[in-house]
């Protein structure tokens, strides 16, 4: 009996949109194909279909490093592998269908799948020699790293402020600023103002926001407290 085969970029299309109808029900929003992943997916996945080690380092490489030589600046990526083998062959629909379960029941592939800033997907499926069909899939998720946010905290007090952001704490001296960048939002805590036993907890919390200046200023009261300023753009 002819082993049924499926047809690969059907399949591919197949994986993208049940990935964005699990998003869905997640209420996350939808990832788009983007060209570059696409390519060093399909790339990756002829790679292990020839070598056949599926890993996610088979090439000596990691995944953000093969996106990356694939032209696309990144910030966040993720990456699920799978592998199939049938000699009754697979349908396209259902080759889609068991690489997407599969990565639903995994909690590692879940958590990729469920990532909350990824925008754009690529996905690669490719036929392993042989006899029996079977197939590697690869799935890419990434966020630009043109979709990077900035923000800046000024200190415009005369005491040194403590800060918490993405689980690093900083100090800014008085008259100094500081820029960071990231990927996706987190929480900026400003701890304490002052230094040593007459250091002041300020406890404000904040949701880092792109465009955003945290201005410290003088206040009777604890000693400094937190406004927020837009970004001035230069001309």
């Amino acid at each position: 009996m002819t082993p049924t085969l499926p047809d690969v970029p059907a399949v591919e299309l197949k994986i993208i949109e049940m990935t964005n109808a699990f998003r869905a029900d997640g209420k996350l929003g939808s990832v788009k194909a983007n060209a570059a992943l696409t390519a060093v997916a399909r790339a990756y996945a002829a790679y292990i279909a020839k070598n056949g080690k599926l890993s996610h380092t088979a090439d000596g490489r990691e995944a953000g490093d093969r996106i990356a030589s694939g032209g696309y600046a990144w910030c966040e990526v993720g990456e699920n592998l799978a592998s199939f083998l049938d000699s009754r062959g697979f349908t396209s629909v259902d080759l889609a269908k068991s690489s997407v379960e599969g990565w639903i029941n995994s909690p590692g592939h879940r958590k990729n799948m469920m990532a909350q800033f990824v925008t754009e997907i690529g996905v690669g499926v490719a036929r392993a020699p042989g006899d029996k069909p079977k197939y590697i899939a690869v799935q890419l998720f990434a966020r630009p790293k043109a979709l990077e946010y900035k923000f800046q905290i000024s200190n415009a007090s005369n005491l040194p402020v403590t800060y918490t952001f993405g689980g690093d704490t900083e100090t800014i001296e008085p008259s100094y600023a500081a820029t960071h960048t990231a990927c996706v939002p987190g929480s900026l805590t400003f701890d304490s103002a002052g230094k040593g036993t007459s250091a002041k907890t300020i406890g404000g919390r904040y949701e880092a926001t792109d465009g955003v200046v945290y201005v410290i200023k003088p206040d009777k009261v604890l000693g400094v407290k937190v406004e927020t300023e837009k970004f001035q753009k230069v001309k």
